[in-house]
This record gives structure tokens, C-alpha cells and sequence, in this order.
């Protein structure tokens, strides 16, 4: 976007994420808290708002809400309370929401969120609070809307940041640092084709011109379910409100104040709504059903320990103690227990960077077939640890460890007795070597005389041969020393 007459334009951005919280039942009620079921199957008169069902507080939520208002560097106070915040919608059958208004549970935190230039920016959190989800509108049919209330009263923490971005690309890094951290405690699986998280950006924009500021509309944009909608919709508003403001500078923060807009993805436009409710709007008051949240110190020590290392500070580790690259750091800090699988593996002796291969290359393409994390495709540390020294001992070499990989993930047991049940330790016997080697060069003579006489594609060729020893050896040869005999051979210096 170009700027015009000079004007300076600084946009303002915050965001509201809304994270469902990774447990067995709902939030006031012994509901399963499970994406997939039939619709309407996980409901009962708390959940459905029938009169005289009285609701009963999950206590693993508040303490995975409070957990991640730690880790965020919140302040969790000594009391919080439940509010109902009244409104009316098909998809609410009580009408009102139970939530948490001018005592939320965490308050006054930040995150530093890592940008893709290398730089860290910091984020500060307004506060993060709890509250119960709505029902689920579904419109797949025509002249009709149908009601799925599976999703009503499952626990939902909203977590607020200040106004603190500037840029689609620093939004986008927010979002994407808040899923790492909330998977990272354990709290969410953070999975938005679940709609386990959603995101509510807060646009608007300050625009300089001729020593005065004007400010335009703030937008909040509606349940974004995706990183791409995020940014695109971040990306659209500035260029939108820009041109609104140019076209009208009256279009000002004071005179429309704020609005809702929805984004389509298909447009990449968003699209007006409604105004923007204020506090007063919802007829907050404390709910009468349930008694306020009283925190110990006892009970923020107990979360606190739970914490542990987060995931910047392993990333940092990571490079500086075992040498790895950013990239390599930052792709095994997407979750704990990856991570763990290195450190597990390092400390049981093993390499770090040969750990760092075999979790990055076949354990992660396998991950990714399956959907899941590398943590999750069923090896351990240990087996890590056996077949990365097998590995650097040469007694195996790469690609016989990928075959014992798949191997151990389909069948378990130990990296050191599948190969040699089937038969994939490296061959030291140098005339078994020799062998293969003499029988390759004898089987391709023009690929011979081509690397000979110096042909200007004698290094694919060279190629072309160490493969072609590694097949006849069925992948026992040692590489190193197939291409010093493969050398020795054909008199390349």
C-alpha cells in the first residue's frame, strides 16, 4: 500500500484468541468435551439451559486457564468471579453466556513472539479469562438453520493482547507463538479444524497528516479459523481503511465508532456485520449459581512448577548447546515432547545432530502422513538413541536407518536386532566391498569412460555409480568407503 501526500500511517492492531481447553467434560457441567460426535449427543440440562439445572465448576479448566496466564507472565489474583454476559443468539439456549468481566483470572502479561526476519517482538496481554462456548450454526440446508449444541459449554479461554501489532506478518507470528505455547503447556490442542482456537483481530488505523492524527473505525473481525484468513483479513482492512479515510476523513474513530465485519476467504474482502456491542450492551452482573474463585499460593506454586522451560528459551538452547540450526531449533520446539525425544535421547548418549536427523527427516515425513507430532508416531528416546550411535558407528548407514525406522514404528523393538534380523548392518569386508564395486563398473563401462575422459557430466555419472553400488550391496555398503574404492578405481583426484 502507497501512502499519499506524505501522510505516515501506523496501523494499530490487537487480537482476541479464543482457546478451547483440552479436557474430558465441559465447563459447568460432566458433558464430554469431544470434537466429532453425532450432533446433540453430548448435552444435558446444564448445557442446554433447561430451568432449575444449576452448573458445577470444572476445576481442571481453571487451573489449565491459570496455567497459561503464567506462562504468559499474567498476574493471577487472589479472587476472580463468574459473570453472565446476556445476550441472545440460537446457538446460546440460555441466553446468557457465563463468563468473566472486571475480574478475569489472568491480567498484565506479554509474549515475545518471534518474527521470520530473526527478530522478537514483544506482545502485551491485557488479560486472559474463562468463559463457556456457544452451540455450533450449521447451514448446509436450504430455508433453514440447524443447532448442534455439542459444542455449548465447553471451556474457552479468550486471551487479549494490547494493541501492540502493526503488520499482517506480526500478527500472523502471534497467532502462530500463542498455538506453540498453549500446545506446549498442554492446556489445548490448539487444532483449528476443530475450532479449538479462533482468532478476533482489532484493526484500525492512525494516520498522520500535516502534524494531525486521525484515527478510523476500529474493525473487529469475526471467528477467523486459520492463519491465511488471519493475515488476510489483517492485510485487507489496512488497505480498505486507508482508502475509506481518503475517500471520506470524516470516516474517523470518533464520528462511527466501532464496527463487526466478517471476512470471506474466497474474496479475501471482509464484509460488514453489525456495530460493535459495548460492555453495557451485555448486562454483565455476577452470576448468582456460582461462588467466586478463591487462589492460594499453595495452588500457584503447584501450577508454576508445571511450567517448566518454554519453548523460546529450548529453542535458544538447542542452538547453543547442540549446535543446531534456527531452523532445525525452531521445527523441534513445536511441542514438548518432541523435544523431550532429543533431550532424552542426548542424555542417554547419543549425538544430538544425528537425533536431530533422524527426528526432522523420516520420523517427521511419517508425522506428517499421519497428522500427528513427531513425539506421537511411536518411538522412544531410547530407540532414537541406539540407532543415531549405530548410525555414526557406521554399523548401519542412512538409508538402512530409514528401513529400520518405518520397522520400529510399525513393530517396536530394538533398532540393534532388526538389523540384523534383517540383514541391514553394513558390510566392513573388504572384499565383499571390492566385489560390488568391480561388478558395478564392469556392468556400466560408458559411465566409466565418461568420468575417465573428463565429460562434462563425470560428477552425476559418479553419482550414477555410488548408486548403483549401494542397490547391489541392497544398502550394507558404507559409503564412505564405496566412493574411496569407487575413487581408487577410476584414478579421481
Amino acid at each position: 500500500m502507497t501512502a499519499r501526500d506524505n501522510d505516515i500511517i501506523t496501523p494499530l492492531i490487537g487480537v482476541e484468541i479464543h482457546v478451547e481447553l483440552d479436557t474430558e467434560t465441559k465447563m459447568f457441567c460432566r458433558c464430554r468435551n469431544r470434537f466429532g460426535d453425532p450432533p446433540n449427543t453430548n448435552v444435558c440440562p446444564v448445557c442446554l439451559g433447561l430451568p432449575g439445572a444449576l452448573p458445577v465448576m470444572n476445576a481442571r479448566a481453571v487451573e489449565y486457564a491459570m496455567l497459561a496466564g503464567m506462562a504468559l507472565g499474567c498476574e493471577v489474583p487472589d479472587l476472580t468471579k463468574w459473570d453472565r454476559k446476556n445476550y441472545y443468539y440460537p446457538d446460546l439456549p440460555k441466553n446468557y453466556q457465563i463468563s468473566q468481566y472486571d475480574l478475569p483470572l489472568a491480567r498484565d502479561g506479554s509474549i515475545d513472539v518471534p518474527l521470520p526476519d530473526g527478530s522478537v517482538t514483544t506482545v502485551r496481554i491485557l488479560r486472559a479469562h474463562l468463559e463457556e462456548d456457544a452451540g455450533k450454526n450449521i447451514h448446509d440446508h436450504p430455508g433453514h438453520t440447524c443447532v448442534d449444541l455439542n459444542r455449548a459449554g465447553t471451556p474457552l479461554l479468550e486471551i487479549v493482547s494490547q494493541p501492540d501489532m502493526h503488520s499482517a506478518v506480526e500478527v500472523g507470528a502471534y497467532g502462530r507463538a500463542m498455538q506453540r505455547l498453549v500446545r506446549w503447556l498442554g492446556v489445548s490442542q490448539a487444532n483449528m479444524q476443530m475450532g479449538h482456537m479462533r482468532f478476533e483481530p482489532n484493526i484500525n488505523l492512525h494516520i498522520l497528516r500535516d502534524g494531525v492524527t486521525y484515527k478510523t473505525p476500529i474493525v473487529e473481525v469475526k471467528n477467523l479459523n486459520s492463519f491465511r484468513s488471519l493475515e488476510g483479513c489483517v492485510e485487507y482492512e489496512i488497505r480498505r481503511q486507508y482508502q475509506a479515510w481518503c475517500d471520506d476523513p470524516d470516516c474517523t474513530l470518533e464520528k462511527f465508532g466501532k464496527e463487526n465485519r466478517g471476512y470471506d476467504v474466497d474474496s479475501g474482502r471482509t464484509v460488514y456485520q453489525r456495530s460493535k456491542e459495548e460492555a453495557h450492551d451485555y448486562r454483565y452482573f455476577p452470576d448468582p449459581d456460582l461462588v467466586p474463585v478463591v487462589v492460594t499460593d499453595d495452588l500457584r506454586h503447584r501450577l508454576r512448577q508445571g511450567i517448566g522451560e518454554l519453548p523460546l528459551a529450548r529453542r535458544q538452547r538447542y542452538m547453543d548447546a547442540y549446535g543446531l540450526s534456527f531452523k532445525e531449533a525452531d521445527a523441534l520446539t513445536q511441542d514438548a515432547a518432541t523435544g523431550d525425544l532429543l533431550d532424552d535421547a542426548v542424555a542417554a548418549g547419543a549425538t544430538a545432530k544425528r537425533v536431530t536427523n533422524l527426528l526432522l527427516g523420516r520420523v517427521a515425513a511419517v508425522a506428517n502422513e499421519r497428522g500427528c507430532t513427531p513425539a506421537e508416531v511411536g518411538v522412544d528416546a531410547r530407540q532414537l538413541g541406539e540407532l543415531a550411535a549405530m548410525i555414526d558407528a557406521a554399523a548401519v548407514n542412512a538409508s538402512a536407518g530409514d528401513r529400520i525406522l518405518d520397522i520400529l514404528i510399525a513393530e517396536g523393538g530394538s533398532p540393534r536386532a532388526i538389523a540384523e534380523a534383517r540383514n541391514l548392518l553394513a558390510v566392513t569386508d573388504t572384499a565383499a566391498l571390492e566385489a560390488w564395486v568391480d561388478d558395478v563398473l564392469a556392468a556400466h563401462p560408458e559411465i566409466v569412460e565418461q568420468i575417465r575422459s573428463g565429460h562434462k557430466k563425470a560428477k552425476q555419472a559418479f553419482g550414477f555409480l555410488m548408486g548403483q553400488v549401494m542397490k547391489t550391496s541392497q544398502g550394507k555398503a558404507p559409503p564412505a568407503e564405496a566412493k574411496r574404492l569407487l575413487d581408487e578405481r577410476l584414478h579421481v583426484r
